[in-house]
């Protein structure tokens, strides 16, 4: 896989991210809450560890 097909996919992640946000400010999520806070934080993590791989210097 190539930087450029890297970089794709996290921009999709990073989409969809807020969307996640917005589900925990539904009154009736539930048990669900659980799970998307956990999907979340699996996000903020790969997120981080993409910018410590490949500096912003080099994802441009």
């Amino acid at each position: 896989m190539d930087i450029q097909t890297i970089k794709e996919r996290i921009a999709v992640i990073q989409s969809k991210r807020e969307y996640l946000l917005s589900l925990l400010e539904q009154p009736n999520l539930g048990t669900l809450r659980i799970d998307v806070n956990q999907a979340l934080e699996e996000m903020d993590e790969l997120i981080d560890e993409f910018r410590r791989t490949i500096p912003e210097t080099e994802s441009n």
